[in-house]
């Protein structure tokens, strides 16, 4: 507890217009940098009712998954929409099914990574039909759900707590609904299988020629690795963190260049 306690010291959200949260978060001990520092909160913990189940039922998410995104990550929107209610009692599921200091830390990740996936799939489909995220009014920064009794943003749960995990693969694992993240996966993040599946997710978008343009002397990469540079370059430089995934290997002083970022949504056509 003493070190959860310690962690959740530093695990502040990223920008002021964040919530603060409080819920026990347990370091990923990997070659990953830990985020940038952050602001001082308090250390206090909001009592919860934690669930009395043994395990987190993720199916309901992996059915609607299956049924609704194709293996290139697009999206039936129209779909879920027509089975909004199927989504919001997921939703509405994760909301009590408070982490707790005994959770794995491949039990939080899945939950988290589900957590945020599911509730940007419940964003879009709440505003549908629009042709890009960003029609929405702060989509990122405002509170739309809850864990427990803690309201929360997707920005405030990537940079508060998934990014302090100290797990860089989180970023291709969460998908913000447009052309240029990585792929929304067709299966739910389990407890199971949350390391494999960020692996698989991690290789395919670095290899993605339609998302990073990559050679041995002339690199031109998604803006995530700009925008979070410094969760990837605690053991060197990006260009050394995508040569641990990436099939042709990049000159460690090849010079870097950013392809735009495409926020259409990724709908199926």
């Amino acid at each position: 507890m003493k070190n959860l306690i310690v962690l959740l010291s530093v695990a502040s959200i990223a920008f002021s217009c964040f919530s603060s949260q409080g819920l026990p978060v347990k370091q990923v001990k990997n070659n990953a940098e830990k985020p940038a520092p952050q602001k001082k909160r308090d250390t206090d913990i909001a009592p919860y009712k934690t669930s009395t189940k043994s395990d987190l039922d993720h199916s309901e998410w992996n059915t609607l998954l299956k049924k609704y995104v194709t293996k290139n990550g697009d999206v039936n929107y129209k779909g879920f929409k027509n089975e909004s209610e199927k989504l919001n009692t997921y939703v509405s599921y994760l909301e009590h099914q408070i982490p707790t200091e005994a959770w794995s830390v491949n039990k939080q990740l899945a939950y988290f990574i589900n957590v945020y996936n599911a509730n940007t799939i419940k964003l879009i489909i709440d505003n549908y039909p629009l042709k890009s995220i960003k029609d929405i009014s702060s989509p990122w920064k405002k509170d739309r759900f809850k864990i427990g009794d803690k309201d929360f943003s997707l920005a405030g749960l990537e940079n508060g707590i998934l990014r302090t995990m100290n797990e860089p693969r989180i970023h291709f694992a969460i998908n913000c609904a447009s052309t240029s993240c990585p792929k929304l996966l067709s299966e739910a993040y389990t407890e199971a299988n949350v390391l494999e599946l960020m692996e698989k997710a991690t290789k395919e978008f670095i290899n993605n020629s339609a998302k990073n343009e990559l050679s041995s002397n002339k690199v031109k990469i998604s803006e995530i690795f700009k925008w979070y540079k410094s969760d990837f370059t605690e053991n060197g430089s990006v260009i050394d963190y995508i040569n641990l995934y990436s099939t042709i290997k990049i000159n460690a002083e090849t010079s870097v260049d950013y392809i735009d970022y495409d926020w259409s949504l990724n709908a199926q056509n």
